[in-house]
């Protein structure tokens, strides 16, 4: 080790020394500074004689392991595999040594190298099959063996196009997903539809924990502002896909792990600036381990933006933090994670008259039309090896959230509730003057705790025959829904310390589940011209035919304030029980996967279903057939796959315009609709530095029948059409997306990225005049990381959004109704901005 210390400090020595010969020769200060950070580096370059390089990778499928230790025993020499799994020991004296390389998950290789070596290591770690962190959300995921459809994204992809977008956008390149922004820019309210479900029928979960709201089971990444930053991965399951825990699966599952452990101390600011005064700032710290066993990781983030609709601002703040055990047998997990939002409210969109001259137009003008929540999230998460085949993992969560939306009500406003009886308030009386109307400020608050336990028993079967697991969740959610006048025109009665309403909503969650992949053994001729004793001997060994079986069962119990067949608001419950079973059966060659399934799922109604509708006229569960079928292909250079999917609903809960006897808009159960299609997913290596990426996706989406209502304002009732095989409302046929990614030098890419859709309805009637048009958008991204000596490495990115300045519309809504003897269609749009940039520096210190 003396000998090690004294050999840098003789380098760092030298080096300065030729740094201040160089310097004599320069006057210029400016040309000086440049020149000691040029000498210097070339100083290092020069007495670093003696490298060892090398790259780590998963034995298996060949992939890079990112951050796996490797560390010169009887020395203090340790280093970290970069993103593409490589590493680069210097300094090094001459002669033999032995590299100790590891990685959470794997089996740790000592091996045997020297400084004479001249070519790049290659080395293959082992997986440890059962206590790693993967084992932690291993209940819910799909993996190469499981027929299902899914798709995987790794942190390294989300960092080269992290910058402040929310979640939805991140996964723009997921086959048949399409994204939208309410203020135009991905920041701030934000969705993303899959096979055309929107986020009420997409299970979202966070180290399996449901993140998805229990009663409107709709998920709001705006509560959770750059949590890409402290994610690990994330698994797409389009479909039904695999049993989980939450609300059901109707179009897809998006599936999230958070960060793993980092076995080394690092720190690292990220700062990006961008159109529309946007602002993103975040801090990222780890501990590493200590002791070997400890580890501690946080994240602090702050976004802000004016948006690209009139005052759609957004000033979001959230926060990681992350506190860890890691045994040789248990990994014990501490999660604490919050985001605080306000944001001016954009919901309302831009009216179809107004895009052209003003296509940023939004209609709230009050100054504190604001949405103001904050989210805070607890996870407890334990995982344990209990033996070679057999691991347990549970997690205890608890989640608050607290907030409100204020919003002033004109009374010349065509859709605003401003009658005082509207706010269970007396009219006011000046003189012989009876008012019954007034302008009001009112906030809408919800207080609500959503707290259970998730669980699971893995096994794993030692020749890989036959794995299982069990598992399940019981949660409890607890939905405080009140509102309060904070101000009018006129004071009245109770106001303004009464609220106007207040109820509570109380939902319980439990079920569980049952899957398991068996792969039948198959026999194998043992020969051996050399020994006879091999004639006519066989081998059992696992075949390539994997038989999936999933079966869950989930309870539902929800107590709620509802009508009654009187019209009153009393308290009401419902129960539900469903059974969702699944099979398939997959092949997995060497190259090539094929599969095939078929799913069921059910899915409750959701909270304003339930609480606008009479006991007699309760809307039935909606109920979903899926099967799929696929094929992948997966090599070096290339990589591929199609799948066919067909989706038959029972009772799909849709809007048709029909109004309940308090002239509410309610769902109605529509008997039978369905989704087909096919997708596909492309990867290609032109040359070596030159990456082709494609998807696509094409599919018909129909509503066998139903009757569409429509106001009629000549005599005050409603008017039926009834329609026949029409489509599916924000459900576009064709999706495509097309990227080249360019590598020309180590560190930097470029990339460009183009998504096409195509025409879509804004409701069911195949109304031409009730449209999307389509849109094609096309963005333009560069990514540039430099290693330093003074900064581990410093990232560059730079995305100019939309380059060839579309002006389309991503999402919308619209109000059907019957006047003078003519229709009218009350069109509304939500426009994305044009051309528009966003670039940062980030730095990065271990």
């Amino acid at each position: 080790m003396i000998t090690s210390i004294f050999f840098d400090l003789k380098r760092h020595v030298a080096g300065l020394f030729i740094c201040l010969k160089s310097w004599q020769i320069l006057n210029d200060q400016k040309i000086r500074l440049i020149a000691f950070i040029v000498i210097l580096f070339l100083s290092n370059l020069a007495f670093s004689q003696n490298i060892i390089r090398g790259k780590v990778v998963d034995k298996n499928n060949k992939s890079p392991l990112e951050g796996a230790t490797i560390s010169v025993l009887k020395t203090n020499t340790v280093v970290v595999a970069n993103e593409q799994g490589e590493f680069k020991i210097s300094n090094i004296q001459k002669g033999n040594f032995v590299l100790k390389v590891s990685f959470l998950g794997y089996k740790t290789e000592k091996i045997n190298v020297s400084t004479e070596t001249t070519s790049e290591l290659i080395i293959e770690l082992e997986v440890n099959e059962i206590m790693n962190e993967e084992v932690i959300i291993s209940a819910n995921r799909a993996n190469d063996k499981t027929p299902a459809t899914f798709k995987n994204i790794s942190s390294v992809e989300l960092q080269k196009i992290n910058t402040g977008r929310d979640i939805p956008f991140l996964l723009n390149a997921t086959p048949s997903a399409v994204v939208t922004s309410d203020a135009g820019t991905g920041v701030g309210y934000t969705g993303i539809r899959i096979r055309g479900s929107d986020l009420t029928r997409i299970n979202v979960t966070i180290n399996g924990v449901p993140l998805n709201d229990p009663e409107s089971q709709m998920v709001y990444f705006v509560d959770l502002p750059d949590f890409a930053s402290s994610v690990s991965n994330i698994q797409i399951q389009r479909g039904v896909g695999t049993s989980t825990n939450g609300p059901a699966s109707f179009g897809a599952s998006i599936h999230i792990q958070t960060q793993k452990l980092n076995s080394m101390p690092y720190a690292e600011i990220n700062s990006h600036y961008g159109s529309f005064n946007t602002f993103k700032n975040s801090l990222l710290f780890g501990t590493g381990l200590i002791g070997g066993r400890w580890a501690f990781d946080g994240r602090l983030s702050k976004i802000t933006s004016d948006g690209y609709i009139d005052r759609a601002t957004s000033d979001l703040k959230s926060l990681y933090l992350s506190g860890g055990y890691y045994g040789e047998k248990n990994i014990l997990k501490f999660n604490v994670f919050s985001g605080k939002e306000i944001t001016y409210q954009s919901w309302y969109g831009v009216p179809e008259d107004s895009l052209k001259p003003h296509r940023t137009y939004n209609p709230y003008t009050y100054e504190n039309q604001i949405d103001n929540y904050q989210q805070d999230h607890y996870q407890l998460v334990w995982s344990s090896e209990i033996s070679k085949s057999w691991a347990i993992n549970a997690a205890l969560h608890y989640t608050k959230g607290k907030g409100y939306y204020e919003e002033y009500e004109d009374t010349n406003a065509l859709y605003s509730d401003t009658k005082f009886a509207d706010y269970g308030l007396k009219d006011v009386v000046i003189g012989t003057d009876t008012i019954k109307k007034s302008n009001f400020i009112r906030q809408r608050w919800l207080d609500n705790d959503f707290y259970g336990i998730t669980f699971s028993a893995n096994y794993y079967h030692p020749k890989k025959k036959f794995q299982a697991v069990f598992g399940g969740a019981w949660n409890k959610y607890e939905g405080d829904h009140f509102g309060k006048v904070i101000w009018a025109s006129y004071a009245s009665n109770g106001f303004p310390t009464s609220d106007y309403y207040d109820n509570t909503g109380i939902k319980k969650d439990f079920n569980i589940f049952l899957k398991l992949l068996y792969a039948p053994f198959k026999q194998i001729k043992l020969t051996d011209p050399e020994n006879t004793t091999f004639k006519g001997r066989v081998k059992l060994v696992a075949s390539n035919i994997n038989l999936f079986v999933d079966m869950q069962y989930r309870q539902v119990d929800y107590s709620f304030l509802g009508l009654d067949e009187n019209l009153n608001n009393l308290q009401q419950s419902a129960a539900l029980d469903f059974f969702n079973p699944k099979a398939g059966i997959s092949y997995n060659g060497k190259n090539s996967i094929v599969y095939a399934s078929y799913s069921v799922g059910n899915k409750e109604p959701n909270r304003d279903d339930y609480v606008i509708s009479k006991p007699s006229a309760r809307p039935k569960p909606e109920n979903l057939q899926n099967v799929e079928a696929g094929y992948k292909y997966i090599a070096k250079k290339i990589s591929f796959s199609i799948n066919w999917f067909y989706m038959n609903y029972t009772n799909q809960l849709v809007l048709t315009g029909k109004i309940n006897e308090s002239s509410e808009y309610i769902r109605v159960n529509i008997p039978k609709s369905r989704r087909q299609g096919l997708e596909a997913d492309l990867k290609i290596g032109l040359t070596k530095n030159l990456i082709l990426m494609a998807d696509g996706a094409y599919s018909l989406n129909k509503i066998n029948a139903f009757t569409e209502y429509i106001d009629n304002w000549d005599d005050g009732g409603q008017m039926a059409i009834e329609h026949q095989n029409t489509d599916i409302s924000f459900s576009p046929p064709l999706i495509a997306s097309l990227s080249l990614s360019y590598a020309p030098f180590k560190g930097f890419n470029a990339v460009i990225f183009t998504k096409y859709i195509s025409s879509q309805y804004l409701d069911n009637s195949s109304d031409k005049s009730r449209m999307l048009k389509a849109y094609n958008a096309t963005d333009l991204r560069f990514y540039y990381s430099i290693e330093t000596n003074f900064v581990k490495e410093i990232l560059f990115s730079f995305s100019i959004n939309n380059i060839f300045n579309q002006l389309y519309e991503s999402n919308g809504w619209t109000y059907r109704y019957f006047y003078g003897g003519k229709y009218y269609n009350d069109n509304h749009y939500f426009p994305q901005a044009g051309i528009n940039f966003m670039g940062g520096v980030g730095f990065k210190f271990r």
